[in-house]
C-alpha cells in the first residue's frame, strides 16, 4: 500500500514526466515489434487471424466506452465518466498486448484491392496509425491526471482540455481502425505479409518490394 501511495504521489507531482516515460515505453514496444529482432514468441497463422478479430472486437467496445464517457461527463456524471474512460483505457492496454503478439510473433495482412479502393484504404489506415501514435501521450496524460487528482482538483488542471483532444483523436483512430478491419477481412480479402518485407528493406529497398507492399 505504501509503495502504491508513493508512486501515486510521484505521478501527481510530475504528471508530464510520468506521461513522457510511459509514452516512450509504448513507442519502443511497438517499434521493436516491427523488427526481425522482436522478443515475441512465434504464433500460428490461425492465432494471428484470431487475434486480429479479437482486436477489432476490443477496439469496438473501447470506442463505445469512450463515447459513453463523453456523454456522461457532458451530463455531469463524473463517476460514470471515470468508469467508462478507465474501461476504455484497460481495453486499449489489452489491445496493445494482443497487437504486439500478433505483429511480433505472427504476420501482417495486405488488402487484396486496387485502384481507388486501395488508395482509400491506405489513406484511412495511415490516418488511423498517425492518430494512434499522436494520441498516446495525450491519452496517457489525461489518464495520469485523472488517477492522481480528485474531481475538484481536476478543475484546476488541463485534464478537461487534454481529455477533449484525447477523446476526439482516440475515437477517430478507433473508428478508422474498425472500418479498415472490415474492408480487409470481410469485404475485399487479404494476403499475408510477414517480416521478410522489412528484412528486404533493411538490406536495400527495391521496386519489387515496394510493389509487393503497396
Amino acid at each position: 500500500m505504501a509503495v502504491a501511495e508513493d508512486l501515486q504521489s510521484r505521478a501527481r507531482a510530475n504528471p508530464r514526466r510520468v506521461t513522457a516515460v510511459l509514452s516512450l515505453v509504448g513507442y519502443v514496444l511497438v517499434l521493436v515489434a516491427f523488427t526481425p529482432y522482436a522478443p515475441f514468441p512465434s504464433i500460428s497463422d490461425e492465432l494471428t487471424v484470431l487475434l486480429g478479430d479479437a482486436i477489432a472486437v476490443v477496439n469496438t467496445v473501447a470506442l463505445v466506452a469512450i463515447l459513453a464517457g463523453v456523454y456522461f461527463i457532458r451530463n455531469g456524471e463524473v463517476r460514470k465518466h471515470r468508469t467508462a474512460m478507465l474501461t476504455a483505457f484497460a481495453l486499449i492496454l489489452a489491445f496493445l498486448v494482443m497487437y504486439l503478439l500478433k505483429v511480433g510473433g505472427g504476420f501482417e495482412k495486405s488488402i487484396v484491392a486496387s485502384g481507388p479502393v486501395r488508395y482509400a484504404y491506405l489513406a484511412m489506415l495511415g490516418i488511423h496509425v498517425l492518430l494512434s501514435a499522436v494520441s498516446v501521450p495525450v491519452v496517457l496524460h489525461a489518464v495520469v491526471l485523472g488517477l492522481t487528482h480528485s474531481p475538484a482538483e481536476l478543475r484546476e488542471t488541463v485534464h478537461a482540455r487534454v481529455g477533449r483532444v484525447a477523446a476526439a483523436a482516440w475515437s477517430l483512430s478507433l473508428f478508422l481502425g474498425i472500418v479498415t478491419y472490415v474492408m480487409l477481412n470481410h469485404v475485399y480479402g487479404w494476403e499475408p505479409r510477414g517480416h521478410e518485407a522489412l528484412l528486404v528493406l533493411t538490406a536495400g529497398p527495391s521496386w519489387r518490394w515496394l510493389r509487393d507492399l503497396w
